[in-house]
């Protein structure tokens, strides 16, 4: 950045339903090209400016707190500051809202300077509360669950470890990971829900870890099986990854502004390898893949939503 530009953060929500996940990809509607071209619009740029993002959710995730940021002309961010809210508003489909864009503070990077993201992931297991209206973003589930048990289970996933059981290895790339909060708890609805909160997360983390538990609260598995599964260090064929449409991305967090700057270096550096190593490296060596998006999803493409009771 130089002084010519002006780095920007963006705060945002989607429906991930219609997109091919976050990532921009040749002849796919994506949440990246949708919303650089919604900011190149309402900043009257000549082209739409490029964004770095938080979490690179995949098709079918949805988000409510999502930040990324953009580095664009100067002149461009002063003449439409007050107004790019409301532009784009008015330049983006329904399924994308803006809620704020800002100026970040200096040493600000969506993805690099966070300290943890939360996630959800909604699952509705009694056939009586299946709610139509939410089955774009609520996993149904055939058989009742104890969320007690799944707790318990939970409880023993906690802390730094290696994931590379609920993780899609990406070679070159470190699978440890700290899970700061895993639980599950009832919405007013009746709906289970998780939170899961890390300080990044490996492609597939969440959506296996809940593939894990949901298991154990019906009663198929022991409460001690899915710490049985992170100590193998492989993937296990019984996990399964569950559905994309239940998940979404609630809240990133930073450090104060004083040091987002020192959080983004930190970050850069792959666990357990010095620094010099690991100057150039992507960031997506210690969040996700470049080229298959959120560190949750299965594939970059739109999969039909199919909604059916889990066997």
């Amino acid at each position: 950045m130089d002084a010519e530009t002006v780095r920007i953060r963006v705060d945002f929500a989607y429906d991930g339903t219609g997109f091919s996940g976050w990532a921009a990809q040749p002849d796919r509607r994506t949440v990246e090209g949708v919303l650089a071209e919604g900011l190149g619009r309402a900043l009257r740029m000549t082209e739409p400016p490029r964004l770095t993002v938080a979490g690179r959710t995949d098709a079918g995730v949805h988000a409510r707190g999502q930040v990324a940021h953009s580095d664009v002309p100067t002149g461009a961010w002063d003449s439409a500051a007050s107004h790019t809210v409301r532009r784009l508003a008015s330049a983006l489909p329904p399924d994308v809202r803006v809620r704020q864009v800002t100026r970040a503070p200096d040493g600000f990077n969506a993805r690099f300077s966070a300290l943890w993201r939360r996630y959800s992931y909604r699952v509705c297991d009694d056939v009586a509360l299946a709610d139509p209206l939410r089955r774009g973003d609520t996993l149904w589930h055939l058989r009742p669950l104890d969320l007690a048990a799944m707790n318990a289970a939970a409880r023993l996933l906690l802390g730094e470890h290696d994931f590379a059981s609920f993780c899609r290895r990406r070679e070159g790339a470190t699978t440890v990971r700290t899970l700061r909060r895993l639980d599950w708890e009832r919405a007013p609805d009746g709906v289970a829900v998780a939170c899961v909160v890390a300080d990044a997360f490996c492609h597939n983390m969440v959506r296996s870890l809940v593939g894990a538990l949901l298991p154990v609260g019906d009663g198929s598995r022991p409460p001690q099986w899915p710490a049985r599964v992170l100590g193998t260090a492989a993937r296990d064929p019984a996990v399964r990854v569950v559905a994309p449409h239940g998940l979404c991305l609630e809240e990133v967090r930073y450090p104060p502004p004083g040091q987002l700057a020192e959080r983004a270096a930190q970050t850069r550096q792959v666990r357990g390898q010095p620094a010099q190593c690991v100057a150039e490296a992507d960031a997506d060596e210690l969040a996700w893949p470049d080229a298959l998006g959120d560190p949750d999803g299965e594939v970059a493409e739109v999969t039909p939503l199919t909604i059916r009771w889990l066997r």
